[in-house]
């Protein structure tokens, strides 16, 4: 009977998951007293059944009856006790398990097919809500016991289970008496594969601290099945079949979040799971919330959320315990990051730490579950440790981290810069070099890493705004507009560039400020604002006029020149020769300041130079003027010779050369593909839909068109999308389609008007009285 007794008594100890010195604190009854109690050796007064029956969470009242029994029975001995029951220790199946589908069905066939699963995750994603669930599916496969131990590796408040205790409560749930049980951990851990060996049996490690506290628990022979969970990646853990969790997916996040909460309620469900950053814990924990105040609606509840931290701080708390100096201050500077991700080199800017220290504290951190690796060196944070992160570094102060970053990026675009071949100098230097660059060795590598960190620059900057760090701040705005105009967007970078305007005037440098100002001046230009245009570049003109600076004034006559261009194609036919006219001027002051050495920028001007006299009718001059820069922009870079075609195919066009026009567009089409300017591609395709158009061949002329406003469409540029329609338009109405070139010069109205391009509208409007 002392035996039953007993053996009850150990259940209740290992509940509690406590050690024999941890209970007897708490009890306040002497170890020495509990583990003759425990070991069948004394029967206890009913108040110890009492007080251990409470600490465990349990009714005493069912243990009365056994209590009895010992206490007015003989002793039993353990050679003839009973052979215990088979255990069944799982927890609760959690309510409203959902989703994690692919997950589940992983994790039921690694059952059939392997003896260890580890499930790895951040804290709150569901791990053992998971393992859970599927080891009370497993529960009719594994006959010989469904055992559970809480390892406490990330619990707050408390030590992790050393594995010397973990294998004395997991070999007494298989019913070994104590005095059956070794001291020494390693024989401990040979008498559990043994034990473990004889059944069939499914064990659950939840919350490992690594893969040290679980080594010696696994099975050795047999058909046993272990499943662990752990924020860190059992990556040392040889033989053990891995199942990494993320956060749901959105379907599955409201499905749990409904399920949670017992039903719909009116409002967006969506900002509750955005607030949540559908992490499962976060979500339950909203959920509950709501549950429990049925006046609230999901507005409600995201007023509440806004108001204040979920409270999940708990579960990463623990997470940053385990971390080392060096791993910590890693993870709250990433917490600083404004962009959405960041790669091993902008971390070692960050950190200011050489990229070999910067990629191995990343990788501690994705195998802790801190930081996610979506694609291939590129990490980002969870929403919710982002902003744990920031609280961790809150004392800190953040410019010198920013810094270092904005400098990464910008060392980066000058890379970029440098291999598309920019013209312009700009005045930007780096105040802190990077430890390290990618490799950018080439155009399309060169573009390709623009295109991937675009989103992030463009963050970067705005913080650097933001927090005054004025050099960085400039230097980025410039380099946007140059390197990225390519894509359009034009509206955002001249954003940017009226954003920083303020620090390039606290820098106090003249010639930074030029170059912003003449920067700002062609922005404007580019979105059809050119009456505020032209003073812009004028006074940016003058400022590098006074420093000396011959190839910026060049330029920025260029711009002045091109800004009269526009007016050009736009107004009726009396003032086109004065704007062209102006243009001509102004380009042909810029030749003459231009030295022989500055091959670029001399073959920028002559292109001009042919598009003005294009406008002006002298389609003879043009094509000879550009065909003597021709081969010089071959020799320089493909854009420069894309300048050359397009001017070239115009000229022919305007001499009645329609099918020599259509093949100079159609070059020019090719190499903006190229070199991935789609914007140019754009009025390429422009060009050669005109030219079809005075061919007689309307299907492809229409799609070359069609294609050409879908990509300005999805490039955000309405001016150039109206300088697109309004040509095309006047071929339409030149080859006699009158209502193709009504809808065309309507929809130029239309867009002019709602886009305040005004300077266009007058065309536009003079367009429609010729068709109407």
């Amino acid at each position: 009977m002392r035996e039953e007794l007993a053996g009850r008594l150990r259940q209740l100890r290992d509940l509690t998951g406590r050690s024999l010195r941890e209970l007897a604190r708490d009890i306040h009854i002497s170890s020495s007293s509990l583990s003759r109690y425990f070991s069948g050796q004394a029967v206890p007064p009913w108040p110890a059944v009492v007080a251990l029956c409470k600490a465990a969470g349990h009714d005493p009242r069912p243990l009365r009856e056994v209590w009895e029994r010992a206490k007015d029975g003989p002793q039993t001995s353990s050679s003839t006790a009973a052979a215990p029951t088979v255990r069944n220790d799982l927890p609760h199946d959690i309510t409203a398990f959902t989703g994690r589908r692919a997950e589940l069905d992983a994790l039921l066939g690694a059952a059939r097919n392997t003896s260890v699963v580890a499930i790895d995750g951040m804290g709150g994603v569901g791990k053992s809500a998971l393992a859970v669930h599927a080891a009370h599916l497993l529960t009719a496969d594994f006959p010989g016991g469904r055992l559970y131990l809480d390892l406490h590796g990330f619990t707050p408040g408390r030590a992790p289970v050393e594995p010397a205790e973990a294998l004395r409560v997991l070999l007494t749930a298989l019913g070994l008496p104590p005095g059956r049980i070794p001291d020494g951990v390693a024989e401990r851990a040979a008498l559990w594969r043994s034990e473990l060996a004889t059944r069939r049996a499914i064990v659950l490690l939840d919350n490992a601290a690594d893969a040290d506290h679980v080594r010696e628990l696994l099975p050795g022979a047999g058909r046993s099945f272990v499943v662990i969970t752990s924020r860190r990646r059992m990556v040392e853990l040889d033989g053990a079949w891995p199942i990494s969790l993320d956060v749901l997916p959105s379907e599955e996040a409201a499905a749990l979040f409904v399920a949670s909460a017992g039903g719909t309620r009116p409002g967006d469900v969506g900002e509750v799971l955005r607030r949540c950053g559908n992490l499962p814990l976060a979500i339950r924990v909203a959920a509950a919330r709501l549950r429990h105040r049925p006046a609230w609606t999901l507005d409600t509840l995201v007023e509440r959320l806004r108001e204040g931290e979920l409270a999940v701080s708990d579960v990463f708390e623990m997470s940053l315990r385990q971390l080392d100096p060096a791993q910590r201050r890693m993870f709250g500077l990433l917490g600083l990051v404004p962009g959405e991700d960041i790669d091993a080199y902008g971390a070692a800017a960050l950190a200011g730490i050489p990229l070999p220290n910067a990629r191995s504290l990343l990788e501690d951190l994705v195998d802790v579950h801190l930081v996610q690796e979506p694609a291939a060196g590129r990490y980002r944070m969870h929403d919710l440790l982002r902003q744990a992160a920031r609280a961790d570094a809150a004392a800190a102060d953040p410019v010198p981290a920013i810094a270092r970053l904005a400098d990464y990026y910008l060392s980066g675009m000058l890379a970029v810069k440098e291999l598309v071949e920019i013209v312009i100098p700009l005045p930007v230097t780096v105040a802190q070099p990077p430890p390290a660059l990618p490799g950018l060795a080439g155009y399309d590598t060169a573009v390709d890493w623009l295109d991937t960190e675009w989103a992030n620059l463009v963050a970067t900057f705005s913080l650097a705004v933001e927090l005054r760090i004025d050099a960085p701040a400039v230097g980025l705005g410039q380099l946007a507009l140059i390197a990225h105009a390519r894509r359009g967007g034009m509206a955002q970078l001249l954003r940017g560039l009226e954003l920083s305007m303020p620090a390039a005037e606290r820098l106090g440098e003249r010639r930074v400020l030029a170059s912003h100002r003449y920067l700002l001046g062609a922005a404007l230009m580019r979105v059809g604002r050119l009456a505020e245009a032209a003073p812009e570049l004028a006074a940016a003109r003058v400022l590098m006029a006074a420093e000396g600076d011959i190839l910026g004034e060049a330029m920025a006559l260029l711009q002045l020149a091109e800004s009269r261009m526009y007016c050009a194609e736009a107004e009726a036919d009396t003032e086109v020769d004065t704007d062209a006219e102006a243009a001509v001027d102004f380009l042909r002051q810029a030749a003459a300041l231009l030295p022989p050495r500055e091959a670029a920028a001399r073959v920028r001007v002559v292109t001009g130079l042919g598009q003005a006299l294009v406008q002006l009718g002298k389609y003879g001059e043009a094509r000879e003027t550009v065909s003597e820069v021709t081969e010089t922009a071959r020799g320089l870079d493909r854009q420069a010779e894309r300048m050359c075609l397009d001017v070239l195919g115009r000229a022919a066009l305007g001499l009645g050369d329609v099918r020599t026009a259509l093949d100079f567009a159609e070059q020019a089409v090719a190499l903006n593909r190229a070199t991935r300017h789609p914007v140019f591609e754009a009025a390429s395709l422009t060009d050669a839909a005109v030219a079809l158009r005075h061919l007689g061949r309307t299907e492809e002329a229409t799609a070359r068109h069609t294609e050409a406003l879908r990509i300005l469409e999805r490039a955000g540029e309405p001016h150039r999308m109206v300088r697109s329609l309004l040509p095309y338009a006047e071929a339409c109405l030149a080859t006699g389609d009158r209502d193709a070139a009504a809808r065309h010069f309507q929809a130029a109205l239309e867009s002019a008007t709602a886009h305040g391009l005004n300077y266009l509208v007058p065309a536009a409007r003079a367009g429609l009285a010729r068709v109407s």
